[in-house]
């Protein structure tokens, strides 16, 4: 059983930068593909960055490529997500989740193990 917990949300104004972050525990870090996800009210959760269990591979939604960057922290058991320049539509609450892979993926179902979400607000 892997245990996630997210930490860093809140309420900035557009422009702003946050950092959100996710640590885990009951698995080794090293081997575990980690994601944020994120959900809007009324909307389904959809994908904003993976990264592989060495931190070589990462992948990015196209909404938040080149804004966002997902890093891991291996010795720390700790994977972020810096968020700059932010919009009010990247409003949602932000899920970490990790799978039992070493392999990024895209899709919710890929994932095995999920935190309990983190709010970010973003008003203009």
């Amino acid at each position: 059983q892997v245990q996630l917990v997210e930490s860093g949300g809140g309420s900035v104004q557009a422009g702003d930068s946050l950092r959100v972050s996710c640590t885990a525990s009951g698995r080794p870090f090293s081997s575990t593909a980690m994601g944020w996800f994120r959900q809007a009210p009324g909307k389904e959760r959809v994908f904003v960055a993976s990264i592989s269990g060495s931190a070589k591979a990462t992948y990015y939604a196209g909404s938040v490529k080149g804004r966002f960057t997902i890093s891991r922290d291996n010795a720390k058991n700790t994977v972020y997500l810096q968020m700059n320049s932010l919009k009010p539509e990247d409003t949602a609450v932000y899920y970490c989740a990790a799978r039992g892979s070493t392999y990024f993926a895209l899709k919710p179902e890929d994932y095995d193990y999920w935190g309990q979400g983190t709010q970010v607000t973003v008003s203009s």
